[in-house]
């Protein structure tokens, strides 16, 4: 009896023992992402969908053998287009591809035959980009653009960056993603980007 008392009381002491070992390396992975200034959630990879249509966007719209009709026109904060003869389009969320199906709809609604529409985007809506740069604000988007070009045009990091991974909120996204910093990480029109602190 004494025997079988003497072994619980060691089982027991072991499992605290190994508890407490435990729970250190727990506590001092804690306390190395507080340092390098890390927030909950892993990095994701921005995965770049088909772009499309929004306020601000500038569009060349060429209707074929319609000069008249054709032009640049701007989507109105509504997220509307207005072009003659077919009227006001909503064109926020369109694709390119889309729009252009629905300018030929339109156009061929009582006033032309079999209409062909093109157009491309001229002029991106803007991006923007806050937190630990030296000149946040907005900017003027370009194909192609990274982040650390978005950075470079902020006039840089201040020495109180992360420069680990950037928080990024797309036009229609509902929160920010956090996104490791890369020289491919890419930026879309819309986007708002945030560079955080980092802990000392």
């Amino acid at each position: 009896m004494l025997t079988t008392i003497r072994t619980f009381f060691a089982c027991l002491i072991l499992s605290v023992t190994l508890a407490a070992c435990q729970s250190a390396p727990m506590g001092e992975r804690s306390a190395t992402q507080e340092a390098s200034g890390s927030v909950p959630g892993a990095t994701v990879e921005r995965t770049i969908t088909q772009y499309r249509l929004g306020s601000s966007d500038r569009l060349k719209v060429t209707v074929y053998g319609e000069p008249e009709l054709s032009g640049e026109f701007v989507v109105d904060g509504q997220g509307f287009l207005s072009l003659p003869l077919a009227g006001e389009i909503k064109v926020d969320g369109l694709t390119v591809r889309e729009f252009q199906r629905l300018a030929e709809k339109r156009l061929g609604d009582g006033y032309l035959r079999e209409p062909r529409v093109s157009a491309e985007v001229v002029n991106y809506r803007p991006y923007y980009i806050l937190g630990e740069v030296n000149t946040p604000g907005e900017y003027p988007y370009s194909s192609g653009l990274t982040v650390l070009n978005a950075i470079a045009t902020a006039e840089g990091f201040t020495y109180r960056a992360n420069q680990k991974y950037v928080l990024i909120k797309g036009i229609d996204d509902e929160e920010e993603a956090k996104v490791e910093l890369k020289p491919t990480t890419r930026v879309e029109p819309g986007d708002t980007i945030r560079v955080v602190e980092r802990f000392f």
